[in-house]
């Protein structure tokens, strides 16, 4: 189905296409971007544990989705063991990547946590096959970059405008292009283990960047 954020409030969804985002949003209307959700992540099982969750979930483009009901859940995981051990493995690994964005706020200076998660999407979106040759869609605007990074948006334009004058990226319409992964990786301090891939993709520039399968 295609979904809009009321089809994910609540709801158990694994993404097939497109972009959405988990965040928090203050009385006065500041927001935090606390992850996003890319093909093959599930929006929330928080719902199915719980019974609620803390944050929201959106979508940040035209989002193909799969409706999970916790019904249907709690009977996969009862019947099959390896789909409880998926999902567990998969819950770990969100609480790691948001260890990693911690640090990323508390102590990266603005260009490195930009070249951090610029990093990170490019490892997670080869993962999917989403990544052609360095490129990838990143249908995310500015001011949802500085709810993410907790930077200003003027901050964010400038950050990017350094990677640009630098040659490092080349972002327009949506769609990213990293020219130095490597260089990029340098700067992040960036190292992927804490995103626990079976695969990593290449950040060597003497190595074309394939799209990778079956890496989570």
């Amino acid at each position: 189905m295609i979904a809009d954020d009321k089809s994910l409030k609540g709801a158990i969804c694994l993404i097939e296409e497109g972009f959405a985002c988990r965040h928090r949003t203050l009385p006065d209307g500041r927001r935090q971007i606390l992850s996003f959700l890319v093909p093959g992540d599930l929006s929330d099982l928080r719902v199915f544990i719980l019974g609620r969750t803390d944050s929201a979930v959106s979508t940040l483009s035209d989002v193909s989705v799969s409706v999970i009901t916790p019904e249907h859940l709690l009977a996969l995981t009862e019947r099959y063991p390896r789909i409880t051990r998926a999902l567990w493995w998969s819950t770990l690994v969100e609480e790691s990547i948001t260890q990693e964005w911690l640090v990323n706020i508390g102590q990266r200076s603005a260009l490195e946590r930009m070249a951090h998660l610029l990093c990170e999407l490019y490892v997670r979106l080869s993962a999917v096959a989403q990544v052609d040759v360095y490129t990838f869609d990143l249908p995310i605007t500015q001011s949802e970059l500085a709810d993410t990074l907790g930077l200003s948006s003027v901050h964010v334009n400038r950050t990017l405008q350094e990677l640009r004058r630098r040659e490092l990226i080349v972002f327009r319409d949506h769609v990213m292009e990293l020219k130095d992964v490597a260089e990029l990786k340098k700067i992040a301090m960036f190292s992927p283990g804490y995103l626990h891939l079976r695969s990593v993709p290449s950040f060597d520039p003497a190595q074309k960047a394939t799209p990778q399968t079956g890496g989570r």
